[in-house]
């Protein structure tokens, strides 16, 4: 009987390239035959009003040099962000958005419907992904291996695609949300509680757009004696998880 040490029965150590930037990890995983890789982010989750909007992207491995400037979506401009989406779109192997309403938020908690938005973008793929890249924190469930990312929107470009895709569609949506109330300015502060946003909610009251589980938006209603137009069953709050649980791809 041949005698083997427990180094030699140990899988070869994946070499990350530093050089490849936020396409390193993607790159290890594909080497060892992991991919294709999925980055999965969402946009909207600390705002009090409009969607919470999820997204997953898978990237093609050979396409680093055409996403120079592929970074977390907060870092870049509308126009770079929108040119970016462009590209991701045309580029991507796939991808998918899921929009999560005000409602659903308010039946579950901003949270729970998060992970399960994040279940169904990577459900919603073309491409069956051989292992799938949170932002932040693990989601339990996922149709392949995962593992989160600690920043990943800045550290994976497949999660900084997937936050750029989340962004730009929450704040197209934002836009036209602006058309229907504008006395709330959401083109400006796409739904979240900047002192403008506020203001404006102390003066007219929350809209159904709004998050009605979100306490300073039913403080709001109480000032001007409003009833929920829904049932709200979700956790009150700005949060329904430990701050250490959850991120937030936000622009403040």
């Amino acid at each position: 009987m041949v005698a083997v040490t427990f180094a030699e029965l140990r899988p070869p150590r994946t070499v990350i390239r530093r050089s490849t930037g936020n396409w390193a990890l993607q790159s290890a995983l594909d080497r060892r035959g992991l991919g294709p890789v999925a980055g999965v982010d969402e946009a909207g989750r600390g705002a009090c009003a409009g969607p919470l909007v999820v997204a997953a992207c898978v990237l093609k491995p050979g396409d680093a040099r055409r996403f120079d400037e592929l970074t977390d979506s907060k870092l870049l401009s509308v126009e770079q962000r929108e040119r970016l989406f462009a590209l991701i779109a045309r580029r991507a192997s796939s991808w998918s958005t899921i929009v999560v309403a005000p409602e659903e938020i308010d039946a579950a908690g901003v949270h729970r419907v998060n992970l399960e938005g994040m279940r169904r973008a990577v459900a919603a793929l073309a491409v069956h992904p051989g292992y799938v890249l949170t932002d932040g924190f693990r989601v339990s469930g996922l149709a392949a291996p995962s593992v989160a990312v600690p920043k990943g929107d800045r550290a994976a470009a497949c999660v900084a695609a997937a936050s750029v895709l989340a962004k730009v569609t929450r704040d197209r949506i934002m836009a036209d949300l602006h058309v229907c109330s504008p006395q709330y300015r959401f083109d400006q502060h796409k739904g979240y509680s900047t002192p403008a946003h506020t203001r404006q909610l102390h003066q007219h009251g929350p809209t159904p757009q709004h998050r009605w589980c979100y306490s300073n938006v039913a403080e709001a209603a109480r000032r001007h004696g409003m009833r929920p137009p829904r049932e709200i069953t979700g956790k009150p709050g700005l949060f329904d998880a430990d701050r250490d649980d959850v991120g937030d791809n936000e622009e403040r």
